[in-house]
């Protein structure tokens, strides 16, 4: 069975069209007109082990809000259509992943119910605007990220940063656990038969 997902979305500020494979090796292309955004999403993806193919496009001239929630929530629906019945899976993942100073924990549960918590970013973070030229990518962006992936993925995330003094590496520190988290949570526990869950259903 292919784990595997395609979705279009298009609304009046924002248009995304995306591919996913579970089982892939990392590789990406990914396109969303932010470019640090371009970057967290490549790093979710390499560190996930999850292939990702991402082109949206949207309303960037008033700032990169739209695109990129709409893109987390196009990703969380495309990770709930690839997971399936969530036959098989650990369901379960956990990372803590450190930049330089900064360090992040992820704590992942493929429940079937939508739980998002972010703590610890420093108030700084809320309103750095990190990237080079371009649209910039607002630290408080991260938040909403992880809020739309939840619910439409519909499972369960605690990000906390641990430590961190710089918007980028705080930022990257977070992507990269939620990365390493996700892979541990949807890989097959081949000694598990069924639905890892006591009820029978995810």
């Amino acid at each position: 069975m292919t784990r595997t997902a395609t979705v279009e979305r298009t609304t009046s500020e924002s248009s995304i069209k995306l591919s996913i494979d579970l089982d892939g090796n990392g590789e990406s292309t990914i396109s969303t007109g932010v470019g640090f955004y371009d970057h967290m999403l490549t790093a979710l993806s390499k560190h996930s082990l999850i292939d990702m193919s991402i082109e949206a496009t949207g309303d960037v001239h008033v700032d990169g809000h739209h695109v990129v929630e709409d893109t987390a929530i196009g990703l969380g629906q495309a990770l709930k259509s690839a997971l399936g019945d969530k036959y098989g899976i650990a369901r379960f993942g956990d990372a803590i992943v450190p930049l330089d100073e900064a360090l992040a924990q992820c704590v992942v549960d493929i429940s079937g119910r939508a739980y998002a918590q972010c703590l610890g970013e420093p108030e700084a973070q809320t309103y750095a605007r990190i990237g080079g030229s371009g649209v910039p990518y607002v630290g408080s962006m991260t938040h909403h990220v992880v809020e739309a992936l939840a619910a439409n993925a519909m499972m369960c995330i605690h990000l906390t940063v641990l430590s961190g003094r710089d918007p980028h590496h705080i930022a990257e520190a977070q992507y990269k656990a939620l990365a390493r988290a996700l892979r541990a949570a949807i890989a097959p526990d081949h000694r598990l038969s069924g639905i890892p869950s006591t009820k029978g259903t995810l």
